[in-house]
């Protein structure tokens, strides 16, 4: 059983439904979800060329999402931990909602308000940019967070929102935990120490999260898993050395599989390049860890997370 905790499919949902197409989920679920992913971040993200209407767009992507949910009857929206395990349990899938970037609540706690009042309850405070919380890791100034980062933060804390700290640059992540004293996530992320990439994390972040309970989901990407060859094995080796410095109670999973998306790169994890691999990396998992350690990494850690803070 998998926890993904994250994926940009309401992107996806999004674009079919402009283009007239219905059930987006449900036509599709053995292609992405199978019978192994029971629970998945859903990630809306802000496109680049929206980010100057981000509030409106971030709406119109909800909407197509609950929309689709709500035709679906394999799918359920969930907003605790015990609407998950009874989503499950009932043979659902059970789907969290996130906003990938602050975007969307603009300058405003009231938006989050209403985000969080949808379903919210998961916040990445940006996406490698700069918004009006906090720089991400490709903005070339280094801003930390800013004021109204730091009220988002509490805001977050208050409503029992899960704060994100993927594609936040080093500042920001430091500024993050520096205002909080709450469990944090880093949705998407691997270890800079075996692919030095700005969106991996260094050794003392990685040790930072797990020191406040958090997790770590490793993610598939394959510019974060290596430069030259990104394979299963290499993907695993990411999770085993995040496990081995920080503990394996502190690592996940985070796949933002992206395949289905136009503009992609053509480029997949060797051995790893969609939903249907699973059972390949779980068996490597099981060279590595044992059955109780698989099953935290699995979906045993971010649930222990999300309970913490959402409840």
């Amino acid at each position: 059983m998998i926890f993904d905790a994250h994926s940009d499919l309401p992107t996806l949902i999004h674009d079919e439904r402009l283009n007239g197409r219905s059930l987006v989920l449900e036509r599709n679920s053995e292609r992405f979800f199978g019978p192994w992913v029971r629970a998945r971040v859903m990630a809306i993200w802000t496109r680049p060329e929206r980010r100057r209407d981000a509030t409106a767009y971030g709406f119109e992507v909800l909407n197509s999402l609950l929309k689709d949910i709500g035709e679906s009857e394999r799918f359920e929206l969930v907003t605790t931990v015990d609407e998950m395990k009874n989503a499950i349990g009932n043979g659902k899938v059970a789907l969290w909602l996130s906003l990938e970037g602050g975007e969307p609540i603009g300058e405003s706690l009231d938006l989050l308000e209403v985000f969080h009042r949808l379903g919210l309850r998961v916040l990445t405070l940006t996406w490698s940019l700069r918004n009006a919380i906090a720089d991400g890791v490709f903005e070339r100034t280094g801003g930390g967070l800013t004021n109204f980062g730091v009220e988002v933060v509490g805001k977050a804390e208050e409503l029992g929102i899960v704060i994100d700290l993927s594609h936040i640059n080093e500042t920001g992540f430091w500024d993050a935990l520096d205002v909080t004293s709450f469990p944090v996530i880093a949705s998407h992320s691997n270890a800079r120490a075996l692919c030095d990439h700005p969106r991996n994390l260094t050794d003392e972040q990685i040790k930072a999260i797990a020191e406040r309970d958090g997790v770590i989901g490793a993610v598939a990407i394959p510019s974060f898993v290596h430069r030259e060859k990104p394979t299963l094995e290499r993907y695993v080796e990411h999770i085993a050395y995040m496990a081995d410095l920080a503990g394996y109670r502190h690592v996940g999973l985070g796949f933002d599989f992206v395949y289905y998306l136009p503009g992609w790169s053509g480029r997949s994890v060797e051995g790893f390049e969609d939903e249907s691999k699973i059972p390949h990396l779980v068996e490597r998992l099981s060279e590595t860890f044992s059955e109780r350690e698989v099953e935290a990494i699995t979906f045993k850690n971010f649930e222990r997370v999300f309970e913490r803070v959402v409840g």
